[in-house]
């Protein structure tokens, strides 16, 4: 009872604000990371969340700035795991799918999180690794295990489909149901509305195209065909429509990250 009545606490709202708020931080980071690779290659910066991280330490004060990020986003995991144990709000937030959905978070935030900090604390390999690299190892390894292509390509299949997820609830705007839309003036929900929709259709994009070639490189058992964030972004400029559909992307992310700031706001926690 003393969990319960703590998870639903005045504190832990905070801590999930405040997770939302350095989310948001990361996604507008790396927004900007894309819009610099889609329009000059982005001067050997990476477009991921160790991209991210590296950016904000070279910025004045940015050990203290990543000491911040790293608790706001320890934060998030302590919501997330409230929610695993006791449930989400709404009334169908005590299904075991959402719960098992709310512990799979808490388990990304809290090594995202530690990540963040030990970074801060003077790791310069934790935090900051290419997501690209990270991809590729992992593939390697699982492919040389009995059966590892098909573990690689049916891991693929649903990062794929948790992207087209992600995208499909974004464009039909199911984020409302997590929203105080009631306190939100008129213009500020039409604001909103579209941030959720092109930010998470921009995300899912990403994860459902970073899926397809984890799939690829399962079905050539080649590792270096899977990539992470940044080698996924950039694989949007050869297309033919060129930098220009990463320009899109780019700014679809930093609108997710600016919709997770409006989440910190509205957000029912």
């Amino acid at each position: 009872m003393h969990a319960q009545r703590a998870a639903n606490s005045t504190a832990v709202s905070a801590a999930a604000r405040a997770g939302f708020v350095a989310r948001g931080v990361i996604y507008v980071l790396i927004g900007v990371l894309s819009l610099r690779i889609a329009l000059s290659d982005g001067g050997g910066k990476q477009a991921d969340r160790g991209g991210a991280i590296a950016e904000i330490a070279e910025k004045p004060f940015g050990t203290v700035l990543l000491w911040l990020l790293g608790t706001a986003l320890a934060g998030m995991a302590v919501w997330r795991l409230s929610e695993a144990a006791f449930g989400q709000a709404g009334p169908d937030g005590r299904k075991a799918s959402k719960r098992a959905m709310a512990a799979g978070r808490f388990v990304f935030y809290g090594f995202v999180s530690y990540s963040v900090l030990s970074y801060a604390a003077g790791d310069k390999g934790s935090g900051s690794g290419s997501s690209d690299r990270d991809s590729q190892d992992v593939t390697a390894k699982a492919l040389d295990w009995p059966g590892g292509q098909w573990i690689v390509a049916v891991a693929g299949i649903a990062v794929a489909a948790a992207g087209i997820w992600i995208a499909a609830r974004a464009i039909m705007q199911k984020f409302h149901k997590h929203l105080k839309m009631f306190e939100m003036s008129e213009k500020a929900r039409k604001v909103i509305d579209f941030l959720g929709m092109f930010g998470g259709a921009a995300r899912g994009i990403v994860f459902a195209v970073a899926g397809v070639f984890a799939v690829a490189a399962a079905v050539q058992h080649q590792p270096g065909k899977a990539k992470g964030m940044d080698d996924t972004l950039r694989s949007f400029t050869e297309t033919p429509a060129g930098p220009w559909l990463l320009v899109l992307i780019a700014a679809g992310l930093a609108a997710f990250g600016v919709f997770s700031w409006a989440n910190a706001r509205w957000r029912k926690v």
